[in-house]
């Protein structure tokens, strides 16, 4: 069963954590990730993406300010309740806009002393390729992103994963969930039933389904769309792609695809797959791996684009 960490539970932008304690001394002295580098990056923005909050974050805001980073894990605009509240009140859900979402986050990374590391989950992911295009961050991770405008790869289990949003157009005006079976094929499937239905109970919120429509059409819209990225822009900064080999929803053929499309672009495009792992490998067990891979990854690139 997931354990439950509610003494990350808070409102506002989000969760945040700062810090250093006795697991990070252990990492540090015995492998797994080293401790923060005073040179580099000191903070880590961890973005969530749909049917999740920042809660879906909680292992990991521990693990990174045990080595010393501060961790902000900021709430999409109007979502910075718990996932309770928006369980039964998802309207902000449904008034969320892209657009809207990504001035938030430059805004709070304008404020911040440096460039910060940039972690995003699915949708997050997306939205990780949209900072860094905009000129934000060190160093950005996408785990299991949604696709930018332009990929057109669409393996059978993505639609059938997405299907409860997609099956009835007027859905694009309102905030959809799944039911605990549609989770655990979309999110979970590599989970027993009781260990998805934990999962769900912990995490599941609806999501806008203007986003999931929105990315449909955006291959067929004129003119850029939200989620569009330049992808031959030269001077973003490095980026990751971590795809789970069993992700029924943004499976690797998408992650790929997308990673493809940077050929052009001079800047650091990187991309590892887990085997074995679903959509929801930030949360299931053997996160760390995910988790330490990542932040290795993006030290090492963060320092390596400074120095150029």
């Amino acid at each position: 069963m997931l354990s439950v960490l509610s003494r990350w539970e808070a409102a506002g932008l989000g969760w945040s954590r700062t810090g250093q304690g006795a697991w990070g001394e252990r990492l540090a002295r015995g492998g797994g990730t080293v401790m923060a580098d005073p040179t580099g990056p000191d903070t880590i923005i961890l973005i969530h993406g749909l049917w999740m909050t920042p809660r879906i974050w909680e292992h990991w805001i521990i693990r990174y300010t045990d080595l010393g980073y501060k961790v902000l894990a900021p709430a999409y605009p109007g979502l910075g309740v718990e996932v309770e509240a928006l369980r039964d009140d998802p309207s902000p859900i449904e008034a969320l806009k892209v657009p809207t979402t990504v001035e938030s986050l430059q805004t709070l990374i304008g404020e911040l002393d440096g460039p910060p590391i940039i972690m995003g989950h699915s949708f997050g992911g997306a939205l990780v390729q949209i900072l860094l295009d905009h000129g934000f961050g060190a160093a950005g991770v996408a785990i299991d992103s949604v696709p930018a405008e332009g990929i057109k790869v669409v393996p059978p289990s993505q639609i059938r994963a997405s299907f409860p949003v997609l099956k009835n157009p007027a859905n694009r005006h309102r905030a959809v969930g799944f039911t605990p079976k549609e989770f655990h094929y979309a999110f979970t499937n590599t989970l027993s039933e009781e260990d998805s239905l934990a999962a769900f109970e912990r995490y599941h919120v609806p999501a806008p389904g203007s986003w999931v429509w929105g990315g449909v059409l955006a291959n067929f819209t004129p003119g850029h769309q939200d989620t569009y990225v330049d992808f031959k822009n030269d001077s973003r900064a490095p980026l990751l792609f971590i795809a789970g080999g069993e992700d029924n929803i943004m499976p690797p053929s998408v992650n790929e695809s997308n990673v493809h499309h940077y050929r052009k672009s001079s800047a650091v495009t990187d991309y590892k797959e887990f085997p074995e792992r679903s959509h929801f490998t930030v949360g299931q067990a053997g996160w760390e791996e995910v988790a330490d891979y990542a932040l290795n990854w993006a030290r090492e690139h963060a320092a390596m684009a400074s120095s150029d």
